[in-house]
């Protein structure tokens, strides 16, 4: 009869569970001793029933297995802690570097803004003056060079507001022209009628209708 495939899983009922548990506890105690034996190595058993009792197989001594697998785990795992340990020194120290940097910079910096400058020498003070005067002369040349970027920006402005009123003054003296010529134009056809007007004779009849007499008036 063939037996079916076990599931890995827990077994819910109690005594099916201790009935496994002693079966296969007895199986693998018998599989280290064959492993010994066949083998010639060196095995450490070590089974814990579910209420606690210890159950083990040592081939030579269980406390010499046990030491033995100290000295192997800690040779194993040291080598990691050390680079761990160096890695972490080697943090230390730079954070140590840093931090005095740090506080160099600060009382530089205290001492550039005329702090603490009572534990100065003389030369000391010779040095921060020189490194002011250097640091004004950077500052004087670059606002010059600020100033002339300036200037050349509202040199362009300049150029391009000229040609703005260029452009402005030609279409405006164009409209004046063509305004003055129609004006004139008016003007000559206002004189021509009035030429015209003048030149018509008025006639003024004076006595009876029979013996007019025609008289011209004069202007």
């Amino acid at each position: 009869m063939v037996r079916g495939k076990t599931q890995m899983r827990r077994i819910e009922n109690a005594t099916s569970r201790q009935v496994t548990f002693s079966k296969r506890r007895n199986g693998l105690l018998k599989k280290a001793f064959e492993l010994s034996v066949l083998c010639d190595a060196e095995v450490g058993l070590v089974i814990f029933s579910p209420r606690g009792k210890l159950y083990e197989f040592a081939s030579s001594s269980m406390q010499e297995i046990i030491e033995r697998y100290k000295r192997h785990t800690k040779d194993k795992v040291q080598p990691e802690n050390q680079v761990g340990e160096q890695n972490l020194q080697h943090m230390q120290h730079a954070a140590a570097s840093l931090m005095k940097k740090i506080e160099l910079l600060e009382e530089s910096k205290r001492k550039l803004l005329g702090e603490g400058l009572q534990s100065c020498s003389l030369v000391e003070l010779q040095q921060i003056e020189k490194q002011l005067e250097r640091s004004v002369s950077t500052i004087r040349a670059r606002k010059i060079q600020v100033f002339k970027e300036q200037i050349e920006r509202l040199k362009e402005k300049e150029k391009i507001l000229a040609s703005e009123n260029a452009i402005l003054r030609e279409k405006f003296g164009g409209l004046q022209q063509s305004q003055g010529s129609s004006g004139e134009k008016e003007g000559e056809a206002l004189c021509t009628e009035s030429s015209e007007k003048s030149d018509v004779e008025t006639e003024l009849f004076i006595g009876p209708p029979e013996c007019r007499i025609r008289r011209p008036l004069q202007n």
